[in-house]
C-alpha cells in the first residue's frame, strides 16, 4: 500500500477564502444562453423564458459570481442592442463564435436571471471594437438611479433600481491574435488605464480586471503583464489568469498533474506583479481574478470545420459541447485545490463556462437537464470550503511526467473554520490506491469525519442524456480516528472531501 502524510494545523494559514473564488462564466457562445439558461418554450421555463431546472441546479451548484457576457463575444458586442423592447432588438452577426446574435437577452434580463440564481454580475465591456465613451455608457445605464440618458433608459425600460455592478472587466484576450481589436500591450494597456481611469470618475470603488495573458503559452506571456501592469497598477485592481487543460493523446499521468502547471502560471504572475510593486514603490497589491479556467478539449474544436458561410450562421448552433469522464473531474477538482491554495492572491475566479459550453451543467432543448462530472467537485468545494485556506505539510511518493517532470502522487489543500476543517485531496495514480495519513494534533479531539470520494473503476465514464447518473460521489466510509490522526482511503485517480469535527 503507498502511504502519503499530511499535517493539518489552523495557525499556519495562506488566506481568508474568497466568496468569489466559486464564480463561474456566462458567455454568447453556442447554447449557453439560448437553449441553456434561457428557452420559453421549454415545459420548466418560468414567466422570464428561464428554464426552472437550470436555475435549481445553478443554486445547487453554489456559483457566486458570473462573468458575462464574454469572453471573445464581447470585443464585437454592442451592449445597447440587448436593451429596450425585444421586437425592436437588432440581430447581429457574431465574429467570435460565426453565429448569429439575435439579442433576446442582453445585461436587463441577465440580471434578472442572476437574482433567480443568487449571484452577482461580474460585467466585461468591450475593448475591442469600442472604448472609453462604450464603458461609460454601459456603466450609466447599470449602475446610476436616474435623472440621465442612460439611467432614465433603463427605468424606462422596467428597472427602476440600479444593478450596482462591482467587478468590471477591462476587455478580453487582448493579447490575442483571434480577438477582434487585439493589439500591443502597450496600446491595451493605455486604453485601459484611460478607461479605468474615465470609469473611476463615476464610481471611484469600483473593481477593476485588466487583461493578463490568454494563458501561460502566449509568446508575450511575463511581458505582457509587466507593461500592462505598470501602466494600469495605481487604476485596477485584478490582473486576470485564463487556462484551459487536456489531455496530450494518453498521456494521463501528465493530465492528472494540470494543477502543477495552473500553480507555476499562478506564481509567475504573482511575481511580476509584485515586481511592478516594487519598481513603482507602491503600497497597493495588485490580486488575480482568474476568470477562465477548466478541462476543454481545444483539439476537438479545432478538429472541426468551422461554420464559413456568413449567409448561413446559426442561431445558438451546438459548440464546444465537451463530455466530461472521471479523469477530467479529478483533474477539475485538482484545479480547485490549486486555486484555493493561492487564496491569499487569487481572491476572484470563473470556471468557463456555465451550461452547455464547456460546463458543468447540460441541457437539451424541450427535454432534460444533468449534471456533468465537474458539477460534483464545484458543488462540493463551494459548499465545504469555508473560512481560510490552510498552508500544508504534505509527504507524498513523486511520479514521473513527460510535461513536468516528477510530481506529487497525491495533492491536498485543506480550509478550516470554526466548525471544522476540510481537505481535498487527489490521488494522480492510475492504478494505485494510496493510504493519506492525516496529523490532527493541532486541531484538538476530532471524533466525527465524513468524507466523499469521486472516482470509478472506469476513469472515462461520463454522465450522458441516455445515462445522466452514471458518474456519482460515493460515501468513503475508509475514514479511521486514532489518537491524533486520521486515515483515509484514496481510490486511484479520485477526488475526495474529507471533513473534520
Amino acid at each position: 500500500m503507498i502511504r502519503a502524510h499530511l499535517t493539518v494545523d489552523p495557525h499556519f494559514t495562506v488566506g481568508p477564502i474568497n466568496r468569489r473564488l466559486f464564480g463561474s462564466f456566462a458567455e454568447h457562445l453556442g447554447r449557453c444562453i439560448y437553449d441553456g439558461i434561457y428557452e420559453p418554450s421549454h415545459p420548466t421555463a418560468d414567466e422570464d423564458g428561464f428554464r426552472s431546472d437550470v436555475i435549481d441546479l445553478v443554486r445547487e451548484l453554489g456559483v457566486s459570481t458570473i462573468r458575462y457576457p464574454g469572453g471573445n463575444f464581447v470585443s464585437g458586442y454592442r451592449w445597447e442592442d440587448g436593451v429596450g423592447p425585444r421586437e425592436d432588438r437588432p440581430r447581429r452577426l457574431d465574429l467570435a463564435w460565426h453565429s448569429t446574435e439575435t439579442n433576446e437577452i442582453g445585461l436587463d434580463e441577465f440580471a434578472t436571471w442572476l437574482q433567480k440564481v443568487d449571484s452577482e454580475l461580474m460585467y466585461a465591456v468591450n475593448l475591442g471594437t469600442r472604448g472609453v465613451l462604450d464603458a461609460l455608457d454601459v456603466l450609466e445605464y447599470a449602475n446610476l438611479g436616474s435623472g440621465t440618458h442612460w439611467a432614465d433608459q433603463r427605468v424606462a425600460n422596467g428597472r427602476s433600481q440600479p444593478y450596482d455592478i462591482r467587478m468590471w472587466c477591462l476587455g478580453n484576450e487582448m493579447d490575442g491574435p483571434w480577438q477582434l481589436g487585439h493589439s500591443s500591450a502597450e496600446a491595451y494597456a493605455q486604453l485601459a488605464a484611460t478607461t479605468a481611469a474615465a470609469m473611476r470618475q463615476v464610481d471611484p470603488d469600483l473593481e477593476l480586471v485588466v487583461c493578463g495573458s490568454s494563458s501561460a503559452d502566449m509568446p508575450t506571456f511575463g511581458e505582457w503583464e509587466r507593461i500592462v501592469l505598470e501602466k494600469t497598477y495605481d487604476c485596477v485592481d485584478f490582473i486576470s489568469c485564463h487556462a484551459y487543460y487536456e489531455p496530450k493523446g494518453d498521456d494521463y499521468g501528465s493530465f492528472l498533474a494540470s494543477a502543477v502547471n495552473m500553480d507555476r502560471f499562478i506564481d509567475a504572475v504573482v511575481a511580476t506583479a509584485d515586481s511592478v510593486k516594487a519598481v513603482l514603490r507602491s503600497d497597493k497589491t495588485i490580486n488575480i481574478s482568474f476568470d477562465e479556467w477548466n478541462v476543454w478539449y481545444q483539439s476537438r474544436y479545432h478538429e472541426v470545420d468551422r461554420i464559413t458561410d456568413v449567409h448561413s450562421w446559426p442561431v445558438a448552433p451546438r459548440l464546444l459541447e465537451d463530455s466530461y469522464s472521471v479523469l477530467d473531474a479529478v483533474v477539475f477538482g485538482n484545479l480547485l485545490i490549486s486555486l484555493i491554495r493561492h487564496a491569499d492572491r487569487v481572491t476572484a475566479a470563473s470556471l468557463a463556462q456555465l451550461v452547455n459550453v464547456i460546463a458543468p451543467i447540460m441541457t437539451e432543448p424541450g427535454g432534460p437537464a444533468w449534471k456533468q462530472t465537474t458539477f460534483f467537485p464545484f458543488s462540493l468545494t463551494s459548499q465545504l470550503a469555508r473560512g481560510t485556506a490552510l498552508e500544508l505539510r504534505l509527504d507524498t511518493p513523486t511520479y514521473s511526467t513527460q510535461e513536468y517532470g516528477d510530481v506529487s502522487l497525491v495533492d491536498a489543500v485543506a480550509t478550516h473554520d470554526e466548525g471544522g476543517t476540510t481537505i481535498f485531496a487527489v490521488n494522480r495514480s492510475l492504478s494505485e490506491e494510496v493510504t493519506l495519513e492525516i496529523d490532527t494534533r493541532a486541531l484538538g479531539v476530532v471524533d466525527r469525519t465524513e468524507a466523499v470520494s469521486l472516482f470509478d473503476d472506469d476513469i472515462h465514464a461520463a454522465n450522458t442524456l441516455d445515462d445522466p447518473k452514471r458518474v456519482c460521489p460515493r460515501v468513503n466510509d475508509s475514514a479511521q480516528i486514532a489518537a491524533g490522526a486520521v486515515t483515509i482511503t484514496l481510490p486511484p485517480v479520485s477526488w475526495t472531501a474529507l471533513t473534520l469535527s
